[in-house]
């Protein structure tokens, strides 16, 4: 990964996007907090150019007192897409933004049922009925279960979503279970 580089805004970063969104294997883009004084394309504002290239945000390293670096990287095949990552493209279409590679990934995602599929954000995301059912089942694992943070507690939720059958999804249930049963977790 080539070192951090900063854009002072956004028509900034679109420019390099366009340029070098083919050929880069990444960007590293420090971003200055507001009150560093530093004009700076916001993480808000960079996602957005990410997805309009095609490109798809990672994650976000300390820099300094003053900046962060935020890892942005071209979207793997058949990487998925969270919801929110939806809505914004979404909005990008509608606003005109999207170039014809963010569009590429868009209509792949659509033919292979990953867009219908996007996954929720930590914040709303829920696990299955079936899992609580199985949950209930099981003593040992329902207490370990009640004490796990954010993190863990949406690496389940996570797992359980993606499943793409029912089968796999049924599998992962036992497999989680029994890891709480033993104490396990994922983080």
């Amino acid at each position: 990964m080539p070192e951090p580089q900063s854009f002072r805004s956004s028509k900034e970063l679109r420019a390099w996007m366009a340029k070098e969104h083919a050929r880069a294997r990444g960007l590293l883009l420090r971003i200055y907090k507001k009150d560093s004084g530093v004009p700076s394309v916001t993480y808000a504002e960079a996602l957005d150019q990410a997805l309009c290239f095609g490109w798809i945000d990672g994650k976000k390293l300390p820099f300094d007192a003053n900046s962060w670096v935020q890892k942005f990287t071209p979207r793997r095949a058949k990487s998925g897409w969270s919801k929110i990552n939806v809505a914004h493209v979404d909005r990008l279409i509608q606003e005109g933004q999207m170039t014809p590679a963010g569009l590429k990934e868009v209509e792949a995602a659509k033919a292979d049922g990953r867009w219908t599929t996007a996954y929720d954000s930590s914040a709303n995301a829920t696990v299955p009925p079936e899992f609580i059912e199985e949950l209930a089942r099981n003593a040992k694992a329902k207490q370990f279960y009640a004490t796990l943070n954010k993190a863990n507690l949406y690496s389940i939720a996570y797992r359980l979503q993606t499943a793409k059958r029912s089968e796999t999804k049924i599998k992962r249930i036992k497999l989680i279970i029994d890891m709480l049963a033993r104490g396990e977790k994922f983080h």
